[in-house]
């Protein structure tokens, strides 16, 4: 593809205005929800997406039909890649998904805002704060939310631990449990390979004061990427006790290696 073309198709997109015809905006009368989304900001998204999506990382997408075409649903997947990519394959696979297409909300970290222009395009994306506060408003909004229960221990592991689950967070299984929305499972596997990571950089890190220094090789490898949604799962129980909250999650969390270990084996090989 010629860099002409390229540019042409990220800022330029064929046909995104049917995609975000397609999905329900819940926004005001600019075009903005409560917490940023904006219908003209989410169109580069889509734009740069598609490319990434069908031609750069060659998405395959199993069981999106999985995903509710509406309510309040919490999506709980795999982090990795050093950079969100996993999430933006995700959440164009949720727009676009001709079953039921949706615009997720995403939960970044606490350090994001701190980054110049990225918390303000994130949010225009769809993407806010990991705050329980923040979550439990967009699900008692009935939104599709998207969780990283890993989260920077997820994204920043270094290569030699691809594919090993990292601790999950349980305040995604808290909110589930005082919201009643369902959970949807999802395994990724192909974005452990995009950006290598040889370890992190413990001076540098506390230096800049972020989650994670890692050591990586400067170029984004077209891996290919698998996505496989799992079924709804419903939890019900006592809150205010950990140790069952914390079953839940090695429930979730167990299903979730099992999609992942599906794609592993639908996966010809790293790049195709």
């Amino acid at each position: 593809m010629a860099l002409k073309d390229l540019l042409q198709q990220l800022t330029k997109p064929k046909n995104v205005d049917q995609f975000l015809d397609r999905f329900p905006n819940k926004v005001g009368s600019y075009g903005y929800d409560p917490w940023g989304f904006n219908i003209n900001g989410i169109k580069p998204f889509v734009g740069a997406g598609k490319f990434f999506y069908d031609n750069y990382f060659r998405v395959e997408t199993h069981g999106l039909e999985n995903i509710p075409p509406s309510g309040r649903c919490l999506i709980i997947a795999n982090h990795s890649g050093q950079l969100p990519l996993d999430a933006m394959m995700l959440g164009y696979a949720m727009v676009t998904n001709e079953y039921a297409p949706r615009a997720p909300k995403g939960m970044y970290e606490r350090f994001v805002p701190q980054v110049p222009f990225i918390s303000s395009i994130f949010s225009q994306w769809g993407g806010t704060v990991g705050d329980p506060e923040n979550c439990i408003k967009m699900l008692e909004k009935d939104e599709a939310v998207m969780v990283f229960p890993e989260g920077a221990r997820g994204i920043s592991k270094p290569f030699k631990k691809r594919y090993q689950l990292q601790r999950f967070g349980l305040g995604f299984m808290y909110m589930a449990l005082q919201t009643k929305s369902p959970i949807i499972p999802v395994g990724i596997v192909g974005c452990e390979e995009s950006i290598i990571n040889f370890g992190n950089i413990d001076f540098l890190q506390r230096m800049i004061k972020f989650p994670a220094a890692p050591a990586l090789i400067p170029f984004v490898f077209p891996s290919k990427v698998i996505i496989n949604v799992g079924k709804p799962m419903y939890f019900e129980g006592d809150a205010s006790r950990e140790y069952e909250v914390e079953a839940m999650v090695s429930e979730v969390k167990k299903q979730i290696k099992e999609l992942m270990n599906t794609g592993l084996s639908q996966r010809k090989s790293i790049f195709g």
